[in-house]
């Protein structure tokens, strides 16, 4: 049996706000394997990037918090580590891909700066020439040209793709045990998303690492991950391997999530398919299901108890009291 890089189980995070505490993710447990990619999907405030934020202990304070749970790498609790270890790990054993580069790199900093920054912070004994080598070299592992030019640069200097590399260069830096990309190709044009796409997919066969892909686009699932969870107002609703949710969804979200998506097939200019409605705030949830007040199939159960996430023959995984006669 393969033993587990990562296992997360029951974590509950919540935020303080002004109408008080709000519980943003509610008994989340999922497992990473070594060199596997588990995809999280969902619309968003479904829970998607605080639960990843939840796993690197980055949740902003003193708002957020995380209330309850285990968050196991490596057998090792991450939650209970004191701060200088947790340190250690992010970055080195767990790296973080954000959205948005251009906010995550410093606009005030050459490139070679914020590389060099992360090589010299998790490697004291390298001397500023080794440190530049192995920028130069990181630098055109992730497919960025004249890296020794584009080390002198500024963020601003570089298009949105190339941000985006240098992002990846900088978490790929340390050899992480583990990479969160958390919608790392949302603001790029569908050719730079299909080359990060595949960098990513070639630097993990090179390095062993595992990832976990954080995005609303299911295309983007289907195209890399070997396993894949759906979000709903905090709380995993359906986890399955990825042929397998994609060719037999057993709740009715998922299955509106899969019916959005554009087919060459359908005649041209019909309408596309959506999910009624909007995933309420974490104040506005009803008892029971919280996706009743948007599903089709809802009945008098739904508002009555709160499902809990069933695990099939299969090992498909789904939080719903219908799941056995929907028949999707």
């Amino acid at each position: 049996m393969t033993e587990h890089l990562l296992q997360v189980s029951h974590l509950a995070t919540e935020f303080s706000t002004e109408q008080g505490m709000a519980r943003a993710l509610d008994d989340i447990s999922f497992t990473l394997n070594p060199g596997e990619t588990l995809g999280i999907v969902g619309e968003s405030g479904c829970g998607k990037s605080v639960t990843s934020l939840s796993v690197m202990r980055l949740l902003p304070k003193p708002a957020g918090q995380i209330v309850g749970g285990q968050v196991l790498f490596q057998g090792e609790d991450l939650l209970k580590l004191p701060a200088d270890d947790m340190h250690n790990i992010r970055g080195n054993r767990i790296a973080m891909i954000f959205q948005e580069p251009m906010t995550a790199l410093n606009p005030v900093y050459r490139i070679r700066r914020q590389l060099g920054e992360t090589f010299a912070l998790h490697n004291p004994g390298m001397s500023k020439r080794d440190i530049r080598t192995a920028s130069i070299e990181i630098l055109q592992k992730v497919g960025i040209p004249e890296p020794e030019q584009r080390l002198k640069e500024y963020p601003h200097q570089l298009s949105g793709g190339m941000r985006q590399r240098v992002m990846i260069a900088i978490a790929l830096s340390c050899k992480p045990d583990i990479l969160i990309a958390d919608e790392p190709t949302t603001a790029l044009d569908v050719t730079i998303q299909a080359q990060i796409l595949q960098l990513m997919k070639d630097l993990q066969q090179e390095t062993g690492m595992a990832i976990i892909f954080i995005t609303h686009d299911l295309g983007v699932i289907a195209e890399l991950c070997d396993r894949v969870l759906v979000m709903y107002g905090g709380r995993i609703i359906e986890q399955a391997e990825i042929n397998d949710l994609f060719d037999r969804p057993r709740h009715p979200y998922t299955h509106g999530l899969l019916q959005a998506i554009p087919r060459l097939e359908k005649p041209a200019k019909e309408t596309l398919s959506t999910i009624p409605g909007m995933v309420p705030s974490l104040f506005d949830f009803l008892p029971g299901c919280r996706f009743q007040n948007r599903c089709e199939h809802v009945q008098e159960l739904c508002q009555q108890q709160v499902p809990q996430l069933e695990t099939l023959a299969s090992g498909h995984q789904v939080r719903c009291f219908r799941h056995q006669e929907l028949g999707y």
